[in-house]
């Protein structure tokens, strides 16, 4: 049996379905909702070069990534192409300027770990496209045997509002509360404002929120000891800002 993946037509300029083709893999270009390569029914892959990681975090655009990913896959993965030492002699992107080597790293290892630990979805890094191409038709087997493509490859995605992606992905980053709590936030609040405005005993009155959770919230949220804040990340809140 053939193997098969379908691929996102931004994808077609890289050399990843050109390989793909040449390993005997049998490459459907479609406009993906999620995704850049969808290689079974459970699983859809992103895939980044370590620049396009760097202007993904920094934008956040990853992390609405990783949330449609969960949403309509049981089994995603993050590919990162590339060695994250190589950010520095880079393509002179705009985030690339702004942020040093130390400030960069910290940036992607401080999003990777949410990637990695909230969202749970693994993270595979690769050093080149060759190793990408190898990697993706690696995957398709291993789906074959064990009968995870059976089905249409393609499903029925209506996208999410982007916006309340992002109020999720706001209200996920607070200490302790993770993609569901976020979920029940802006269910009761509404809007991130109120949920970041609420009180202790109103965020502790959220199902499985707590009294202890809450008031580790409200800690963060009104301290203002910004002189405890390490240079890396002052000088990213100054970029920010």
């Amino acid at each position: 049996m053939p193997v098969r993946i379908v691929v996102d037509e931004r994808e077609r300029r890289s050399r990843i379905p050109g390989l793909l083709r040449q390993a005997g893999a049998v490459t459907d270009f479609a406009h993906l909702k999620v995704g850049d390569y969808v290689i079974s029914s459970e699983t859809a892959i992103e895939r980044k070069t370590i620049h396009d990681l760097l202007n993904s975090v920094y934008d956040g655009r990853l992390l609405v990534q990783c949330s449609e990913l969960v949403q309509h896959y049981t089994k995603p993965v993050i590919i990162i192409e590339g060695n994250i030492l190589n950010l520095s002699d880079g393509a002179g992107a705009a985030v690339e300027d702004i942020l040093d080597d130390n400030e960069r790293i910290y940036l992607i290892n401080e999003t990777l770990a949410k990637v990695a630990l909230d969202f749970r979805i693994p993270i595979i890094n690769t050093p080149y496209a060759e190793y990408t191409s190898q990697l993706l038709v690696t995957m398709v087997n291993r789906a074959l045997e064990g009968g995870a493509n059976k089905g249409p490859l393609l499903k029925r995605i209506k996208k999410t509002n982007p916006v309340q992606i992002q109020q999720l992905s706001i209200l996920s980053s607070l200490p302790g509360v993770g993609d569901k709590l976020a979920v029940r936030m802006l269910e009761r609040f509404l809007t991130p404002r109120r949920a970041l405005t609420a009180s202790a005993a109103e965020l502790a009155r959220l199902p499985g929120f707590g009294t202890a959770r809450a008031l580790k919230v409200r800690k963060i949220l009104d301290s203002h000891d910004y002189k405890s804040v390490e240079p890396a990340q002052r000088s990213l809140l100054d970029a920010e800002s």
